[in-house]
């Protein structure tokens, strides 16, 4: 009988990778519901206060954020509307459009200066990015910048400031 018409015969030999791939999924089931409830453990632990005490529970004090800050999904959106270098003007400007978010600290602003030439466009909003810090110092101090370019009538801007979690 030649080769191609041989039949291949099955062993049970063949079935112990299988067994010892289900041996253990079984053995790490097991393991992981053998553990407890972490919080139930948790709760066990902290003193339940007693009936007898009339005394008003005291509040617990609520966690304090652990870990490095995080950068809140959705930027803010400003337009710009500022003549070419009147600096002035554009401090101004961005004052007023940032007031609402007064104390809060950003993480990075992107900046889309509006022109006709790309290059244009840029410089103009890396003056816009300069203006920031004058405008309001304590919230663009460790503010990374990006400076892009628009389409559009020159002397205008759009940012999109992205705040760091309260």
């Amino acid at each position: 009988m030649s080769p191609v018409g041989r039949r291949f015969r099955f062993t049970p030999l063949h079935l112990a990778g299988w067994l010892f791939a289900d041996m253990l999924l079984v053995l790490a089931l097991v393991s992981m519901g053998d553990r407890g409830d972490p919080l139930a453990a948790q709760a066990a632990t902290r003193p339940s206060p007693s009936p007898s005490s009339n005394a008003e529970p005291s509040p617990e004090p609520s966690p304090s954020p652990q870990g490095p800050r995080s950068v809140e999904r959705r930027p803010v959106k400003v337009h710009v509307a500022a003549a070419v270098g009147d600096t002035a003007r554009m401090v101004k400007q961005l004052r007023s459009a940032t007031a609402p978010y007064k104390g809060r600290a950003a993480a990075f602003v992107l900046t889309f200066g509006q022109a006709v030439d790309p290059s244009d466009g840029q410089a103009y909003a890396r003056e816009i990015n300069k203006s920031l810090r004058k405008a309001r110092p304590d919230m663009f101090t460790d503010a990374t910048t990006r400076d892009f370019w628009n389409g559009g009538a020159a002397g205008a801007a759009d940012l999109e400031i992205y705040f760091y979690t309260r």
